[in-house]
């Protein structure tokens, strides 16, 4: 088969690309090296939708992040992703940081944004009790918001699929020839993918696939940034996205009240060598603990449920790069998507259709594309009477498995026949695990369901994929001697 477009990488630029192409009459199919969409980048992003305030609107970034923006809420109606526009606080603790902030405000005034406050100390006391009573004033955006980035990523797929779009797990591209108008990419298995197009939206290794492909030769660099989330039972949840004053090199350690429940702190912004590194320090941590004290009250140690860092794909200059190749033909570059890359994620699938249309790729709407995801129904959200009414037509609805969540039994079974069929692909989907106990107490029972479900057996569940492997086999007879 020869594909008229393939995509390669799953994250949240793939992921929107495939969303858009899925509503066209064409062969499209979307390759990532990992076991889920979303394993990358996206996963361990601080689901901030961005207010369209930090960059000028002269830049790519910007103006596709203004249109990502207005995107989000018909999609959220459509597609059923985890999202709330809490609106942004940009917080100033100094005369000094108030100059900063009063730029701000009118950086975002001339890019176009309403609603948009200038605020006293009162003002901004009044639309936020949890800060810390020496604030001096801030900039408030109504239009900013938190998102759940894995769910959102699952449901641009699960649209992208039902409306015609192949996606290809553990498919790794190591290098790709263009010969007689058709892209031969040679995969990690000894597999070959044809296509007339390609679209590198390989995340932190947009870089090697471009020079795999003998495209343009670049340095993606990952800018980690080290996260913590808070248990919901904390005293520090905000109604608003709590920003501190930017940085040249950073938008600052924010405090976020997810979607879910709980609350994030973070991230640090350090550049790094190894685009595996995904530790963690205490060093780091004090720093964050002790920065969003200064911030917000009831930020505390004993809260912190869970640690993690995510990876930015830094590339040189200050923009995105998504253009079409100058050295190879019907290659497109999306590259160096990092912050505010999930906002405008939405208007980078368009943009990236429409360079694909301008270099002769011929798109026909179909005439019955599916624009609504089906629902999956979440029992921690519904009304009694409309969880007796699932459990009346199916009996998994009653069984808790994830008690700190309230994930149900029929909701894991949800997400193994959805194609997550690692631990983490499960606890994106559901949220199973994610609660204080990080599925101390029901992770062997979510193995069950997974291997009962998808018929994988026991010994060869992942947590990830690739060389994650949980059990090694099975425990012998022991015999003690006493």
């Amino acid at each position: 088969m020869v594909y008229d477009t393939v995509i390669v990488g799953a994250g949240v630029t793939g992921a929107a690309t495939a969303w858009q192409l899925g509503r066209y009459n064409i062969k499209c199919a979307v390759l990532d090296k990992a076991a889920d969409c979303g394993f990358g980048v996206s996963k361990a992003n601080s689901g901030i939708i961005h207010g369209g305030f930090h960059h000028s609107v002269t830049s790519l970034k910007a103006k596709l992040e203004v249109e990502g923006n207005l995107m989000i809420d018909s999609m959220q109606h459509a597609l059923h992703f985890p999202y709330v526009r809490t609106g942004i606080l940009v917080a100033a603790f100094s005369e000094e940081e108030m100059q900063t902030v009063e730029k701000l405000y009118h950086r975002g005034l001339g890019n176009g944004l309403k609603g948009l406050e200038l605020c006293s100390k009162e003002r901004t006391l009044e639309l936020e009790p949890k800060l810390q009573d020496n604030v001096v004033g801030s900039f408030y955006a109504p239009n900013g918001g938190t998102i759940e980035p894995y769910r959102y990523v699952f449901a641009l797929m699960e649209n992208a699929q039902l409306n015609g779009v192949e996606f290809k797990r553990n498919t790794k591209v190591v290098s790709g020839r263009f010969a007689d108008g058709i892209w031969h990419l040679e995969c990690e298995d000894g597999s070959v993918v044809k296509s007339r197009y390609v679209v590198n939206a390989a995340g932190l290794f947009a870089d090697e696939l471009s020079k795999a492909c003998g495209a343009e030769e670049f340095t993606i660099r990952p800018r980690k940034g080290e996260e913590y989330l808070l248990d919901r039972t904390s005293d520090a949840r905000p109604s608003k996205v709590i920003f501190p004053v930017p940085t040249k090199t950073s938008k600052g350690v924010l405090v976020i009240p997810t979607p879910g429940g709980t609350t994030m702190i973070g991230p640090t912004a350090d550049m790094v060598d190894d685009k595996e590194d995904a530790a963690t320090t205490g060093e780091h941590f004090d720093k964050i603990l002790a920065m969003t004290q200064n911030m917000v009250k009831g930020v505390s140690r004993r809260d912190v449920i869970t640690a993690f860092a995510g990876l930015r794909p830094a590339i040189e200059g200050d923009d995105f790069y998504i253009a079409p190749s100058e050295k190879v033909p019907n290659f497109i570059q999306a590259a160096g998507i990092q912050s505010p890359g999930l906002t405008a994620s939405p208007a980078i699938g368009v943009y990236i259709k429409d360079l694909l249309k301008k270099c002769g790729l011929e798109l026909v709407e179909k005439s019955d594309i599916i624009y609504e995801n089906p629902g999956h129904p979440e029992v921690r959200n519904l009304s009694d009477e409309q969880v007796q009414a699932l459990c009346e037509k199916d009996e998994s609805y009653s069984r808790i498995v994830c008690r700190c969540e309230q994930i149900t039994e029929a909701e894991i079974i949800d997400a193994v026949r959805c194609g997550h069929t690692t631990v983490d692909g499960v606890k994106f989907h559901t949220r199973a695990g994610m609660g204080r106990c990080q599925g101390g107490f029901c992770s062997a029972k979510i193995l069950e369901i997974i291997s009962r479900e998808s018929g994988i057996p026991m010994q060869e569940l992942t947590k990830r994929g690739a060389n994650s492997r949980i059990m090694a086999g099975k425990l012998g007879t022991l015999e003690v001697k006493l």
